[in-house]
Formats: C-alpha cells, sequence, structure tokens
C-alpha cells in the first residue's frame, strides 16, 4: 500500500467537480469499483458499476441526463494511507423544470499509484430523490398498498 497525496486527491476532487471525463479519466484506473447509492429509478447514475468506460458513461450521459452539476464542494476530508473519506455538498440544476437541488454526500475512496480503484458515494437520497421528484415521498404506511402495509407480518423477527 502507497499512501495517496492530498494534492492528487484534491487533484481528483477538482476534475470531478468540473464533470469533465477526459480530467476525470486521468485519476481512474481500468478496472474501477464505482458506486453510488441511491433510487436507481429517480437517479438513474446511481447503482455500480466496473471499468472506466462504465464511469465515464455516467459522468458522459447519466448524470447531465438528470442535472447540470453547479458546484461541489468537499467540505471534509481525511486521508489514511491509500483510502479517503470525505463530506460534500453538491449542487444542481434539474434539465426538467430547471429546479436547483443540493444535497450532501460521503466518499470513501481508495488509490493505487494516483488511480481511483474504489469509489463508494452515500448520498442523501431520500433527499435528493425528493429533489429530483418535486415533491415530498409519502412515506405513511397507511397509504401503502395493501402487500406492502401487511409485509411487516411476513418479516421473522
Amino acid at each position: 500500500m502507497q499512501p495517496v497525496s492530498r494534492a492528487t486527491v484534491q487533484a481528483f476532487y477538482e476534475a470531478y467537480g468540473s464533470q469533465d471525463p477526459a480530467r476525470l479519466a486521468a485519476f481512474l484506473d481500468d478496472d474501477i469499483r464505482w458506486m453510488i447509492s441511491g433510487p436507481v429509478d429517480v437517479l438513474r447514475f446511481c447503482g455500480q458499476r466496473r471499468g472506466k468506460a462504465a464511469v465515464l458513461e455516467v459522468i458522459e450521459h447519466l448524470v447531465p441526463s438528470t442535472f447540470t452539476v453547479t458546484g461541489f464542494a468537499p467540505e471534509t476530508m481525511l486521508i489514511d494511507g491509500d483510502q479517503v473519506a470525505t463530506l460534500s455538498t453538491l449542487a444542481g440544476q434539474l434539465i426538467e423544470g430547471r429546479r436547483s437541488i443540493r444535497y450532501r454526500i460521503a466518499h470513501f475512496l481508495r488509490f493505487r499509484d494516483g488511480k481511483l480503484t474504489e469509489f463508494c458515494s452515500v448520498i442523501d437520497s431520500f433527499d435528493a430523490a425528493e429533489q429530483v421528484l418535486g415533491h415530498a415521498i409519502n412515506t405513511s404506511l397507511a397509504e401503502a398498498p395493501a402487500d406492502l402495509a401487511t409485509r411487516s407480518d411476513r418479516i421473522a423477527l
């Protein structure tokens, strides 16, 4: 394990925030494991990807089909050897409806030889999904479909 430098991490985040695929590609390992938590039905860029081409597809097509990134601000960063944890805020403007959105993200990264090999993004997906949808998500079981409302009866504790 070779430690990653703060300069490399900061350069990665500058490329990530720019959403420029060519800049970002320079930091990606060919066999990168990329995961963004969240509801794939609402946020199509969420889910697991493997390999540089799949990640660049997310950056070039899936994110821009949902919103334009207008800001990305890493607030807290912890580097431990080849691993990095950050807490950030992402801002954007939705393609449909042109509403502004803003939500928090935690990233867990792993680097090898200056290249990103693992990317795990945990977003405040409930908040992000409500902003993308433009309304609050009903969480009341009283109004849920009957099979979902009784599901707790089938769950063994």
